[in-house]
């Protein structure tokens, strides 16, 4: 059966249509570093996930974040992992293609004194998955999955190719956060009825949790 590519809406009228304003100055909101300060270049093309929805999301997956290894792709700021860090992560990886940002995550990573917990890749996360997904650490893992929005449209087979290799390479009990907008259907994730979809207009979250190991007997 051919796969039904998605469909780009007609953008929104009014203030819907406008992008996303940035929370500046940006910080850690919860754990051991929480409102420690994060440096952000002011550059809208990394759109780092709002405030409230990152709060949001961290609330959602609690204490399950602890002794993981977290994955940040398309990390721009690097608030995702480095509050992952914060929050229990034993390590993380951030990936951004974009040179002066990935020093920017670094520069916070020294400020954050955490530069032993983190690894930083000046890579594109799509290759970045092809080539090094295998070399990490088989310790359950949270992926924050937060590319462009236009992504979802416009690369949208590398996003669907890149999200199944993560779901069969994940250790069992990682949890997989991907947020887009309204400009794509939820229903094309791949194994879509088993992602729990939030809403935080203009953003939309998808949380998958990969099951335990079965126990053989």
């Amino acid at each position: 059966m051919a796969k039904r590519r998605p469909v780009k809406k007609k953008p929104a009228r009014g203030a819907a249509a406008q992008t996303p304003t940035v929370d500046a100055p940006m910080r850690i909101i919860g754990g051991r570093l929480k409102n420690k300060k994060i440096e952000y270049s002011g550059d809208t093309r990394t759109r780092p996930m709002k405030e409230r929805v990152r709060e949001a999301v961290f609330n959602l997956i609690g204490p399950s974040i602890k002794d993981k290894i977290a994955i940040d792709l398309f990390a721009g700021t690097g608030a995702l992992g480095l509050e992952a860090i914060s929050r229990g992560a034993i390590e993380a990886h951030l990936i951004e293609r974009h040179v002066p940002t990935s020093k920017l995550i670094r520069n916070n990573g020294e400020a954050l004194e955490i530069t032993d917990l983190i690894t930083i890749y000046a890579h594109n996360s799509f290759m970045w998955v092809k080539k090094e997904l295998d070399n990490v650490g088989r310790t359950p893992w949270v992926v924050f999955i937060c590319p462009p929005y236009d992504f979802f449209v416009s690369r949208w087979e590398e996003m669907e190719k890149q999200m199944m290799a993560l779901l069969e390479t994940a250790p069992p009990e990682s949890i997989l956060i991907v947020e887009f907008d309204d400009q794509f259907d939820a229903s094309q994730l791949p194994d879509a009825e088993n992602w729990d979809v939030r809403v935080y207009f203009p953003a939309h979250v998808g949380i998958y949790r990969l099951p335990a190991e079965e126990e053989t007997t």
